[in-house]
């Protein structure tokens, strides 16, 4: 064994040593090729935009000629435009060039309408998983070679501990120098494990300034000590680690080098005696852009390149003349000023360092095609949508309002916006609440109208947007909005959200409840909303020490409250790609007339991954579907109303399915129903007769006509007709007692076979009225949806709800003689004045999501515990006696011979309903996956049956579970 040790060690050794061997032939050949002039030209990194225009692009193409430069540092653009140019450049450079890029938190720092900026440094300083930054670094990587970038200025590695510093700011990932280090190091090793360069800047330590280095010589005065251990200790670090690049800040530290006005990337003291030799720094050292005033102020005319060069710097970035760049390098080195062995050594390190990326071989040009897509893929969002839900910090939760579990009457108010922000937008999802907005400096009347109108909430939920990263601006905080937030905290709870830098966090040391977001992104007022309705908790800490109430580290960890959220399907384990098929068939489905048009949600961990709507709500196509529109649900309603009160019934022990329903509801006692259990009723397995045409006994057929009788009807409201079946259309009072009775009534099949059957959850409706002492409408609103802030799922919606939000149903010309829309579509619903236990209810897509994410949690939603986990478990368990059903529950059809309503590839435990106008969900707690779909496919007739005989439910279903392989 040891022997074989020693063999394979051998063997490592003698492959490490071949490919240095290579990489050293390969160095010195070219080296040896190379002119006087290429090879200074390979220690300049040029300027390139890809927004200019041609002129523009010729002097950088010039550049590349006359002076052989080595690299080329792209800056504002588009990406297809950049990789055009990159293979043009590419094309004119003897040797392959370095191409790099600021891209701190990605391509979007520099291409900003086209590609993704994901969290800056100080946001991700605030994340408490490490690896994430990897994942970051890895990602970024990515993007990066596939536009044809090989270096990235990144990361930044400064300890930013002065809060007035102008230009570090959100750049640092704080002012805790390991936290700096362990997050610096992941980013790193996530480019460079990936083929890319990465970049520890700005050494010796930009953090402790309140100057520009772009604007004028910023002074750090710490002595040496201070420095070595705070300001430099990251790059040490790092240059321990590996980091493969290196940036010299333009700072004056006299601890380090005393000359008057030299900057450090300009000082031998720097950059050779201490950064290489001291600190034993191998990798590339490059300067900060040489056209910045730190350094141009006092060394112009190409002086200052020539003696970054001297002071041993490989690279001078962004010469600021390259003409007269290259006339004082050959002076210096003509006149021994530039050690001619350290400039060959310079020459070799950048050499070896393109070997180390590819460069020694022939260019490949970046391929165009599919660019913006791949750079910006769902993989990168969903990336990015995860930094920020675990940088989001809850700094102070005093009145342990985050997570909000109170529904009741909830306010929002967003400062410098005078529209609807996307933070207001998601927060609307959760409750019903009121929105306002306010500018930076709000009018005394604004300010009285909010006192008044916000004073008398139990919470407001405060959005700070419109900010920036300037100390001197105060960081974009006006003196009337804090005034207005205190005035306000004075009156009723608040909960603040900061979308910006966290240093504005020191004017609101006395607001008990804060949420620092550290920016505005949408995608970050989405996530800040979702955190604080408890989708998900927080667990960031503050990366800065900004006061005695905001204190680094500060952070409380809140919790999930298993409410549906949203996110990225690539989150949760979903391919976008292959969701892209329900596009296909929801197309398929309008284009061939199955239904005018349709809504299709999917959920899964409790994540909203797909929510779209495809067609009209008619097809003369004048309204298009929307995903909030509220259609009837049609027998839906037995789960999403019935059997869920059956169930809290149940949970609260006021109902057992064992027992006779006689028990729960008087008039079935002395009837041929009175043996009959809960469970057989709510399985089919009663022996019930399908269904009781009810209304057909009101209709009129005399003359040849079919109306509805003038013995049962009126067309307006008044005392004796009282019961709403149509806008126009009231039923004679006290009618419904005799739909009631003719159940009762009705005769029993001879055996228990499963058939499904209405009749049983008609009657429903009446015994939770008996059990309850409210109608079912009252009850499920006020002890189901209300509780769980649901806001589009109601019976009798043409009460509150704009008819023009609710599909039609059908032109009805057998019974009621017009338009059904908003008004229930089963005629027995109907009678029954639109509430009933079989049909009545209407709702949006997200709302009876939000009621199977309750099922799927076992009971629990928003912190509540609403139903019991074994009543869950109970009713969403297979019935013994039937191959598909539960209690009140479909589930999948275990009989192949027999038609199937789920996907294949759905589990066994899958439960849910469809709805005769065109509905279903589905729910699968094998995967944690929801699936509804909502249409209309009875508007204009109810004979049409292309959504049921194609089966194009369930192939969006299939679909799903496809995009999931």
């Amino acid at each position: 064994m040891k022997k074989t040790l020693i063999i394979l060690a051998f063997l490592l050794v003698k492959q490490v040593n071949f490919a240095q061997t290579a990489q050293s032939r390969w160095v010195d050949s070219v080296f040896n090729k190379l002119s006087f002039d290429e090879k200074i030209g390979q220690l300049y990194m040029v300027r390139a935009h890809s927004n200019k225009d041609l002129a523009y692009e010729e002097m950088v193409a010039q550049q590349i000629r006359d002076y052989k430069v080595g690299g080329i540092c792209f800056f504002q653009g588009t990406p297809e435009k950049q990789a055009r140019l990159n293979n043009y450049y590419q094309s004119l450079a003897k040797i392959p060039l370095f191409v790099s890029m600021d891209a701190e938190w990605g391509l979007g720092m520099r291409l900003k309408e086209a590609a993704i900026s994901f969290p800056k440094q100080l946001m991700l300083g605030a994340i408490q998983d490490n690896s994430m930054l990897y994942d970051m670094g890895k990602e970024i990587a990515r993007q990066c070679l596939r536009l044809g970038v090989n270096v990235n200025f990144a990361p930044d590695t400064d300890v930013n501990n002065n809060p007035e510093n102008p230009v570090i700011g959100m750049r640092s990932f704080g002012e805790d120098k390991k936290n700096v280090v362990a997050k610096s190091y992941q980013y790193m090793a996530g480019m460079q494990d990936n083929g890319v360069m990465a970049c520890m800047k700005h050494f010796p330590g930009h953090g402790d300034t309140d100057t520009d280095s772009h604007l004028d010589l910023p002074l750090i005065p710490h002595d040496r000590s201070r420095l070595d251990s705070l300001e430099m200790m990251p790059f040490r670090a790092l240059g321990q680690r590996g980091v493969q690049s290196a940036m010299v800040a333009h700072l004056s530290v006299p601890a380090l080098d005393n000359t008057l006005n030299l900057p450090t990337s300009l000082s031998r003291k720097v950059i050779t005696d201490l950064l290489r030799n001291k600190f034993g720094y191998k990798g590339l050292i490059f300067t900060d852009g040489m056209g910045m005033k730190g350094v141009v102020k006092y060394f112009k005319n190409g002086n200052a390149e020539a003696m970054a060069l001297a002071a041993g710097n490989d690279i001078i970035l962004l010469p600021e003349d390259i003409a007269q760049t290259h006339i004082r390098i050959k002076e210096y080195l003509q006149q021994g000023k530039i050690d001619s062995l350290e400039f060959f050594a310079s020459v070799k390190r950048v050499l070896s360092s393109k070997y180390q990326f590819g460069l020694n071989k022939k260019f490949v040009p970046v391929v165009t095609d599919s660019l913006s897509f791949q750079l910006n893929s769902q993989e990168a969002l969903a990336l990015k949508r995860r930094l920020i839900a675990n940088a989001l910090t809850t700094v102070r939760n005093g009145d342990a309002l985050i997570p909000i579990q109170n529904l009741e009457k909830i306010a929002t108010l967003s400062f410098g916006t005078t529209s609807m922000t996307p933070f207001q937008q998601t927060l609307n999802n959760y409750a019903p609440m009121e929105h306002y907005q306010v500018s930076k400096m709000p009018s005394e009347v604004d300010k009285e109208l909010i006192l008044n109108n916000l004073g008398a909430k139990d919470v407001v939920i405060i959005g700070l947007h419109d900010m920036n990263t300037k100390p001197k601006e105060n960081y974009g905080i006006t003196t009337p909005e804090v005034d207005l937030i205190y005035n306000l905290a004075a009156r009723t709870k608040v909960i603040l959200t900061v979308f910006g830098i966290p240093y504005t966090l020191r004017h609101f040391d006395g607001i008990k409840n804060v949420l620092q977001a550290y920016d505005e992104d949408p995608m970050t007022q989405d996530l800040a909303a979702q955190a604080i309705f408890g989708v998900m908790g927080t667990n960031g800490k503050l990366p800065v020490r900004v006061s005695d109430a905001s204190y680094l580290g500060a952070g409380v960890t809140t919790k999930s409250l298993n409410r549906l959220g949203a996110d990225l399907p690539e989150r949760v384990g979903l391919n976008s790609e292959k969701l892209k098929k329900i596009d296909v068939i929801a197309d398929e489905i309008v284009r061939t007339g199955a239904a005018p048009g349709c809504v299709v949600l999917v959920a899964k961990d409790g994540k909203v991954v797909y929510k779209k709507a495809f067609g009209y709500h008619t097809y003369d196509k004048i309204r298009p579907m929307t995903t909030e529109d509220i259609f009837d649900l049609a027998s839906m309603t037995k789960i999403c109303a019935s059997t869920f009160t059956l169930m809290k019934l149940h949970s609260e022990g006021k109902l057992d399915i064992k027992q006779p329903m006689s028990n729960y509801l008087s008039m079935l006692k002395s009837s041929n129903k009175a043996n009959l259990t809960m469970e057989e009723i709510m399985t089919h397995h009663a022996g019930l007769q399908a269904w009781l045409k009810f209304y057909e006994a009101t209709l009129d057929k005399s003359g040849g006509t079919v109306k509805p009788s003038s013995d049962f009807y009126r067309n307006s409201f008044s005392s004796d007709f009282n019961i709403p079946v149509s806008p126009n259309l009231f039923l004679k009072k006290g009618y419904e007692e005799k739909i009631f009775d003719d159940i009762v009534k009705s005769d029993l099949r001879p055996t228990k076979e499963y058939k499904y059957s209405d009749l049983g959850l008609i009657l429903l409706t009446k015994l939770i009225n008996e059990q309850t002492g409210l109608t079912e409408d009252d009850y499920v609103l006020k002890n189901l949806y209300q509780p769980m802030g649901l806001k589009n799922i109601m019976y009798k919606p043409w009460v509150k709800i704009p008819l023009e939000r609710m599909p039609p149903s059908e032109e009805d010309s057998y019974y009621r003689m017009g338009r059904v829309q908003g008004y229930v579509h089963d005629m027995a619903a109907a009678m029954l004045g639109g509430v009933s236990g079989h049909a009545g209810l209407f709702g949006n897509a997200s709302d009876v999501a939000a009621i199977f994410e309750l099922f799927l949690n076992n009971g629990n939603y928003g912190g509540q515990q609403i139903l019991k986990p074994e009543t869950v478990q109970l009713f969403t368990t297979r019935y013994s006696k039937s191959t598909r059903r539960g209690i009140g529950f479909d589930m999948k059809e275990l009989d192949k011979s027999k038609s199937q309503t789920v996907a294949a590839s759905a589990s066994e435990r899958t439960f849910g309903h469809t709805g005769f106008t065109g509905t279903c969900v589905w729910s699968d707690p094998v995967s944690h996956l929801t699936y509804v779909f909502l249409s209309n496919r009875t508007y204009p007739s109810m004979e049409n049956n292309k959504l049921i005989s194609n089966d194009y439910r369930v192939k969006i279903h299939q679909a799903i579970y496809d995009a999931m392989k």
